[in-house]
């Protein structure tokens, strides 16, 4: 029974190895709860959309699903809320996993859409996290991802004192996380930022601007505290990405 439950999680995670010391009962508990989220991600046959073998938890919303694409095996937690409305859509890649109760909505209006949201192949993101769209977000293929996470790629213009904030408008730099970082638990992303790619962000950090690949960033706001490449060739593609 271990055996063929490891080839099949393998389908989807090629490194799953079981733990010798998981019982028999646990598997068929994971076995059980496992056939009915595929049996919640084959409704999607009704939308006429093919499940690509969704694992989908309870209370899972897609709005705008024509503007959805997604790979083989999304996987999601309870109450996950997805949401096409952009000029762009929604891109998920293959083998994403998204946790309960996060929302990921490229734009919640008809007048201003916003842009896009890309998440590469094989990324993991934890409970509670926000993902918005306003001036196109992109995540690289491989990134690991705590809870709580959130991403703001617009902000709102405030200059005009005699002037309501929310009649000011909106700026739209968009967001881009390269592949392979490693984001912590409430970190939040702000508009115009670019994370280069194997960043690791330390957790409750606020990124505020332009980070270059290899780093590892921390604090309020987020400041590099390490390399994990040669100094050398990070601080000249911080010069770069700062030109």
């Amino acid at each position: 029974m271990k055996s063929l439950l490891e080839k099949w999680v393998r389908r989807r995670n090629p490194h799953f190895a079981l733990h010798p010391r998981v019982s028999s009962a646990v598997l068929l508990g994971f076995g059980f709860q496992t056939a009915l989220s595929l049996l919640r991600g084959g409704q999607l046959w009704l939308r006429g959309r093919a499940s690509g073998g969704a694992m989908l938890g309870q209370g899972v919303r897609f709005q705008y699903l024509g503007l959805i694409r997604f790979g083989k095996f999304l996987k999601t937690g309870d109450n996950v809320r997805f949401s096409g409305l952009g000029t762009d859509g929604l891109t998920l890649g293959d083998n994403v996993s998204i946790g309960a109760f996060s929302q990921v909505i490229v734009s919640t209006s008809l007048s201003e859409p916003g842009r896009f949201i890309r998440v590469g192949s094989r990324v993991g993101i934890g409970e509670f996290a926000y993902l918005g769209g306003g001036g196109g977000l992109s995540i690289g293929d491989d990134c690991i991802i705590g809870q709580y996470f959130s991403c703001h790629p617009e902000n709102h213009r405030h200059a005009e004192f005699d002037t309501l904030i929310r009649l000011q408008g909106v700026v739209r730099q968009g967001i881009s996380i390269g592949a392979n970082c490693w984001i912590g638990s409430k970190v939040t992303v702000l508009d115009g930022v670019t994370i280069g790619a194997g960043c690791v962000v330390a957790a409750g950090a606020v990124v505020t601007r332009p980070v270059p690949a290899g780093c590892v960033v921390a604090g309020v706001p987020a400041r590099i505290i390490a390399y994990r490449e040669p100094a050398e060739t990070a601080a000249a593609e911080l010069v770069n990405a700062l030109a």
